[in-house]
């Protein structure tokens, strides 16, 4: 398809940053999806792409989304199922013959386990969340790497993390274990994968209305006490994080890698809010 039908956004300018160069998004939910506010800036900067979607439930929301982001492929891809991952370097290996970078946005942890304790956390829902949130990056990049490593002037991967990471967020428990896993996986595969040239980075986005959003307790009050809390003065947007991920994912960030990024309005900087 043509990339004339770029993704519609007042405040994501076209340019020319990614003019040729192809990439994978991974976790597009619905309209409200971070990775969504990514694929439309990646496809004003001219960027082939190719969306994945999960299943068959999410299906009906993503294909309408990718088809306005011009997308060239979209296809299910499960990352905790060896063979779709399988299938989906194939299907790239045909269409695109190389990456220049991949987005990862996916988590999840159950809603049982995202209230209470983390002292209370079970096995089963700690496993759970570690390795659909953090374990599946690593399972994605191992699948891609050569793909990777044949970009002409080396390529960009990228995931996405919240604050929880790093400090304690009421009602993100034992997902705030699993995104700090995920930022120190951030750190290990950029060391691993510098020598082929692939940089590897994080957003830290301030609070977002998304479909992980609605999971945890009290969210609408953290989002609305961050934004009048920011040094800027408000929150951030699809569009904020689409921009930021632009400069990691195009040339502009060619030397930047292992780095978790806050896109937040400041909010990382104060003490209390």
């Amino acid at each position: 398809m043509s990339t004339d039908k770029s993704c519609p956004s007042a405040r994501v300018a076209k340019s020319g940053l990614l003019q040729g160069k192809r990439g994978l998004v991974v976790g597009i939910a619905n309209q409200r999806s971070l990775a969504l506010g990514i694929a439309r800036a990646a496809a004003a900067a001219g960027a082939r792409l190719a969306i994945t979607y999960q299943n068959d439930r999410l299906k009906r929301w993503v294909l309408p989304l990718a088809d306005d982001c011009g997308a060239e492929l979209t296809m299910p891809c499960d990352l905790m199922e060896p063979a779709s991952l399988d299938n989906l370097v194939e299907r790239l290996e045909e269409s695109f013959g190389r990456l220049d970078f991949v987005v990862h946005a996916v988590a999840f942890a159950r809603r049982e386990d995202l209230g209470g304790r983390l002292l209370d956390t079970p096995r089963e829902g700690f496993d759970t969340a570690l390795s659909v949130s953090s374990w599946s990056f690593i399972a994605l990049l191992r699948a891609l790497e050569g793909l990777l490593g044949r970009a002409d002037d080396g390529a960009s991967a990228l995931t996405l993390s919240y604050y929880g990471a790093e400090k304690v967020i009421p009602g993100y428990n034992v997902m705030g274990v699993a995104k700090a896993a995920l930022e120190a996986s951030v750190r290990y595969l950029a060391a691993e994968l510098g020598g082929a040239g692939i940089r590897v980075n994080a957003i830290s986005s301030g609070p977002v209305k998304t479909l992980s959003a609605a999971g945890i307790s009290g969210f609408r009050d953290i989002l609305s006490e961050a934004q009048e809390a920011s040094p800027l003065g408000r929150g951030v947007d699809q569009d904020d994080i689409g921009r930021a991920a632009l400069g990691l994912l195009s040339p502009l960030g060619g030397a930047i890698t292992g780095e978790i990024v806050h896109v937040d309005a400041g909010l990382n900087t104060l003490g209390m809010w």
